[in-house]
């Protein structure tokens, strides 16, 4: 029915019969000749309606927004003045010599180009939505971006295994979806969290380099980066160690940022240790665009008498500075503010101390309700260390280890962002390594594995599995790329007596191992190789690339942040025959039921 996209237009098709199809973005009436702004997936494409032919005329007159039409006309260029550099389109113009309206459409319920739109409207009315020439182009872009990636993976000898949706429940972290079995009344599957056993099992087969672009599911609060369900670009491989694995990983995505963005990243990648990412930046996937950094004066203040310093200091916490060049301009409004954007990660405050003069390690020099409680020794070492200038203000975040990496870590992205501590650069890729195997829990007592149970500890670090399982690093790498978390993985186990001592360290049983890993601990018997992966996260790649501030900017039909398809009204009741054939009986009915009969 067409011979072009819209988008496809250019200089190069003058003078020559072309045929469009798509939707009236816009119709303007000038004086008795009428423009329609045709628009299709590609972009925009100006039809000229002259009063000359009056079939095509008189039907260009009927035509309102969105309705979908077929024009056949002249490429000719566009008069001297009036060129559009915003449009692929924007040098030319069609002259109508055919006009089809293939069907009529009911006014939308929002202007495509209003950029005031709630993201509930938005989502209500996706198939609209998806209609906005910027949708159109995010979504075309995940598709460049998903066609890059396999390219790579193909030419790089890996192959694409579908592995299932419908499995077995196993602690990954977080909460399973699950889905009740017909056939087998009160079981369960689950939805996956991601493909990992089954990648690990495809090693054991011998399909030693494996990858999908695959949904993965979990149950848990959201975020503008989360969604129930996600789209993960992921990799496993034999015979290749960690060095290996991410430095071809690397290569992808370089590969991946050059043919979609034309963009090319540093080269190669910086690396960072798990330990040195949380002292100098609070995060394990740090934004290396901002240009300040934590600094640790733990030791400095054990012994002051200021005890929001000493408590911590002396308890196994943490005290750290956030130096802010020139930072002593900020308002009072303004540290009030950071105050309270630090209590969102637990801080119970934000200490700060304002350098007027270094010289003057009292009051008179420093300013702050602080220094008086301060001596003279804590004050030079802090301004020493941090490296502090006449002009600039202190932060500093005092309390459990994890609160203040959390706090300050989040609020030097924020200060960077909102005060311009950047380094100029528009990517900043990095690797995160040596991650710690297993994180204590106070509450329970015990041990829990930071990524899953079947990661490898590092070599030589086996001993530290029975002795000191804090002091065990695991052989884990994550790529933060601008702050963000886009891909992670690790070098599994593949010895038996190894996987054994870990799940001594966590405390499992070999009948808990059994029921809950039993297929994957009998395949690994039956010689299983080394290997190791990675996952790409694909929806916050693409997000990253287009600049949206939301991972469902990226996603066709997504959830909002209460899990809810706004389009679909999912999730939703069904009914009670459903429900009885799959053995189902809701908790809420039941209790409401023995109300109404106690009444």
């Amino acid at each position: 029915m067409r011979t072009h996209y819209c988008g496809q237009l250019n200089a190069g098709l003058t003078d020559q019969i072309v045929t469009l199809c798509g939707w009236a973005h816009r119709r303007r009436d000038h004086g008795g000749v009428i423009f329609i702004d045709l628009r299709d997936r590609e972009g925009l494409a100006q039809i000229v309606c002259d009063p000359d032919r009056a079939d095509t005329f008189a039907t260009a007159e009927t035509v309102r927004s969105e309705f979908v039409l077929r024009v056949t006309g002249k490429v000719r260029r566009r008069p001297a003045g009036t060129t559009n550099a915003n449009l692929a389109s924007g040098e030319v113009e069609i002259l109508c010599h055919g006009l089809e309206i293939l069907n009529a459409a009911v006014t939308p319920p929002f202007q495509l180009d209003d950029e005031n739109l709630s993201e509930n409207v938005r989502l209500t009315h996706r198939v609209i939505d998806l209609r906005r020439p910027q949708m159109a182009k995010n979504l075309i872009l995940r598709y460049q971006v998903a066609r890059a990636f396999r390219r790579f993976l193909d030419d790089n000898g890996f192959i694409d295994i579908e592995t299932p949706m419908l499995t077995k429940s196993t602690p990954e972290g977080a909460r399973d979806y699950l889905v009740p079995s017909r056939v087998h009344p009160g079981q369960f599957f689950a939805l996956p969290q991601s493909p990992q056993l089954f990648k690990q099992l495809l090693m054991v087969a011998g399909y030693d380099r494996y990858y999908q672009i695959t949904k993965c599911f979990r149950d848990e609060d959201l975020r503008a980066d989360r969604q129930p369900e996600f789209t993960q670009v992921d990799v496993e491989t034999s015979f290749m160690d960690e060095t290996a694995i991410t430095a071809m990983m690397e290569e992808m995505i370089r590969t991946v940022f050059k043919q979609t963005l034309d963009v090319d990243l540093p080269q190669p990648f910086p690396r960072i240790g798990y330990a040195e990412a949380m002292r100098r930046f609070g995060s394990d996937k740090p934004d290396l665009r901002v240009t300040l950094e934590l600094t640790d004066v733990t030791d400095a203040v054990a012994d002051v008498a200021f005890k929001v310093f000493s408590g911590p200091a002396t308890s196994g916490g943490r005290v750290a500075a956030l130096r802010v060049p020139n930072g002593a301009t900020l308002s009072r409004g303004e540290i009030d503010g950071y105050t309270d954007f630090v209590k969102i990660y637990g801080a119970k405050g934000l200490a700060y101390i304002k350098v007027n003069d270094i010289t003057q390690l009292n009051e008179t020099g420093l300013q702050s309700p602080i220094v008086k409680n301060l001596h003279m020794q804590a004050l030079k070492i802090i301004v020493e260390r941090t490296g502090a200038q006449n002009g600039d203000l202190i932060f500093f975040g005092a309390d459990k280890t994890k609160v203040v990496n959390d706090a300050l870590g989040a609020l030097r992205s924020k200060l960077g962002h909102e005060k311009g501590y950047l380094n100029g650069k528009a990517w900043e890729p990095v690797w995160v390594v040596d991650f710690p195997m297993f994180e204590y829990d106070d509450e329970n007592r015990r041990w829990n594995a930071c990524h899953h149970p079947f990661t490898s500890p590092k070599d030589g670090h086996d001993a530290f599995l029975k002795t000191d399982p804090g002091q065990c690093l695991a052989k884990a790498y994550d790529l933060a790329l601008n702050g963000w978390e886009i891909g992670g993985g690790s070098v599994r186990i593949h010895k038996a007596d190894v996987q054994a001592k870990v799940f001594e360290a966590l405390g499992i049983g070999e009948e808990e191992q059994q029921l809950k890993f039993g297929f994957l601990l009998d395949a690994l018997k039956y010689g299983a190789p080394p290997h190791g992966g990675l996952a790409f996260g694909l929806d916050r790649i693409v997000t990253m690339m287009t600049g949206a501030e939301s991972i469902r900017d990226v996603i066709a039909f997504p959830k909002t942040q209460r899990a809810q398809c706004l389009l679909t009204n999912a999730p939703s009741d069904v009914d009670e025959k459903q429900l009885r054939e799959l053995h189902v009986r809701l908790r809420q009915k039941m209790e409401t039921q023995v109300e109404v009969g106690k009444g």
